[in-house]
């Protein structure tokens, strides 16, 4: 689920029994954006010539570098060298996506304590802020360790798509019963 408290709190209420598993995509687009507002900052900072490395590199940045086109990862590399605080953030960025990778909680929370570590110079906002949202999340997170909770994402969002349809289609409806059966019912087969 997305880290929406209104989300976290119904999940609590109505299957307090459901382990919560906060999805990655949302966590990652929370990094995106301390990243962009780490951009913005250094845009602001600077004055002159110097901007024009910065401007128009918000996709660059958010990019992971292999996705790049080759025009991409020149401007990419030359966007980071020419700025060290930038250059920090995209590969604290980078570096933070192999929280995924884990099989173990402990593991993974030595890599983020690890992590969270080499931000204490940095001076970087945004991401402490994001350190600290990681940190009261945690129970959420450390669950995509398990090997029974990699579930593909994919998957997730067309059953929500799926709820969502359903939804729709009862707008009216009062009955909470009906609308569990009709969820259940949507993943089997045809008759």
């Amino acid at each position: 689920m997305d880290m929406w408290k209104a989300f976290r709190n119904s999940t609590n209420k109505n299957a307090p029994q459901a382990a919560v598993l906060f999805d990655k995509f949302h966590v990652m687009r929370h990094l995106g954006e301390a990243l962009d507002k780490v951009r913005k900052t250094e845009y602001y900072r600077l004055t002159g010539k110097d901007r024009r490395f910065i401007k128009g590199q918000k996709y660059t940045l958010l990019s992971h570098r292999e996705n790049l086109k080759p025009d991409g990862r020149r401007s990419l590399k030359l966007l980071l060298k020419a700025n060290k605080r930038l250059n920090t953030a995209y590969l604290l960025k980078e570096e933070f996506g192999k929280l995924w990778d884990y099989t173990r909680e402990g593991w993974a929370r030595r890599f983020f304590e690890s992590w969270r570590e080499s931000l204490k110079w940095q001076r970087l906002k945004p991401y402490e802020k994001f350190a600290a949202m990681i940190e009261r999340h945690w129970d959420g997170i450390a669950a995509y360790c398990k090997p029974e909770n990699k579930v593909a994402l994919g998957f997730v969002e067309g059953l929500n798509n799926k709820i969502r349809v359903i939804q729709r289609r009862s707008y009216g409806l009062r009955d909470e019963e009906y609308l569990r059966l009709k969820i259940l019912t949507c993943m089997l087969d045809p008759i």
